[in-house]
């Protein structure tokens, strides 16, 4: 049969599975657009009144609005390049182009309150207190945090588990947290007259917004260096495929996830001499590969597998004709 060298792709997803990716993927898009239009004229408005009132919680809030600007218009880039479909020099599409686009808005994120919390040490021991006027600062605190909710109400019926949706609501939601943070700064001017309270106010944006960023950017890296998929054990899906029938052994297992919505496997599977790789007129279950794609599948929600199957004699060559791996020494 010359089953040494036999491989076989599984993609059980369907024609189904792809087209509710993609509608899902439009449904993205749309949402992106309408934040990013909100966002725009929140922009505009949070430029004005920081000219007027030269407050830095105002100041963070408009920091914040124009990465969000750019970054939910590399989001609504990188949606529309994630439902290209693959070509012969992109294999995969360009679906990572969204996490792309999520890991370079975690970046911004974090560059922008690192400079708000260095200006606000900077004012508080400033000799002169800042100057802010109350009032001003309210209403424009207020516009900001309805066009926030806009935006946040609008993606928040996206699909959550997309790195780059998830991206762009953080985005908005530390801009909806600065908004509230500046009407509170305003507050409390008006009321006690507090000069400080617009750099406090400031320096809790950045408080709420780093370890959010932090983990965006954990979750982007994760994908980017081909991490296994969330939840899905390695080594039990080694156990998994080891326990179908005909299956002797296991190796250069690999499980990782194309885009963050695309988990993919791939594997050499040593079987018996006289197991069967493919079906040849039998039940579809019949074959080594099949029950091994189903157990991906069905247990794991690996729906994009490549699997290889091979006898012992194959499996013994490749280990002979593979370079040495290094052995670490061992610790004293």
């Amino acid at each position: 049969m010359g089953r040494g060298g036999d491989a076989h792709g599984h993609g059980h997803g369907g024609h189904s599975g792809h087209a509710g990716h993609a509608h899902g993927a439009d449904a993205n898009g749309r949402r992106l657009t309408v934040a990013l239009v909100v966002t725009a004229l929140v922009l505009l408005t949070g430029a004005v009144g920081a000219w007027v009132t030269g407050s830095l919680a105002l100041l963070a809030d408009l920091g914040h609005q124009v990465t969000d600007v750019a970054a939910l218009l590399a989001a609504v880039v990188a949606a529309r390049l994630g439902r290209r479909p693959p070509s012969a020099r992109r294999t995969f599409g360009l679906g990572r182009s969204e996490v792309l686009a999520a890991a370079v808005n975690a970046l911004a994120l974090l560059a922008v309150t690192a400079w708000v919390a260095l200006e606000a040490v900077e004012r508080l021991f400033a000799a002169t207190p800042p100057t802010v006027p109350g009032a001003a600062l309210l209403a424009f605190g207020a516009v900001g945090l309805v066009g926030n909710l806009v935006s946040l109400a609008v993606l928040s019926g996206g699909d959550q588990e997309n790195l780059n949706v998830r991206g762009a609501v953080l985005h908005v939601l530390g801009d909806a947290l600065g908004s509230l943070a500046v009407m509170a700064a305003a507050g409390v001017v008006l009321l006690t007259g507090w000069p400080y309270a617009d750099v406090v106010a400031s320096l809790v944006i950045v408080l709420i917004l780093v370890p959010r960023t932090l983990a965006l950017l954990r979750a982007t890296a994760h994908v980017l260096l081909e991490g296994a998929p969330p939840g899905v054990d390695v080594e039990e899906v080694r156990a998994a495929l080891t326990e179908v029938p005909g299956v002797r052994d296991v190796h250069d297992l690999h499980v990782w996830v194309i885009s963050d919505q695309v988990p993919a496997a791939s594997a050499h599977l040593v079987v018996d001499d006289d197991a069967t790789a493919h079906c040849e007129g039998r039940a579809v279950d019949g074959s080594v590969l099949d029950r091994a794609a189903h157990a991906l599948r069905d247990r794991f929600g690996l729906g994009h597998t490549t699997l290889q199957i091979e006898t012992a004699e194959h499996a013994d060559h490749e280990v002979h004709c593979a370079p040495p791996r290094e052995v670490p020494s061992p610790r004293t």
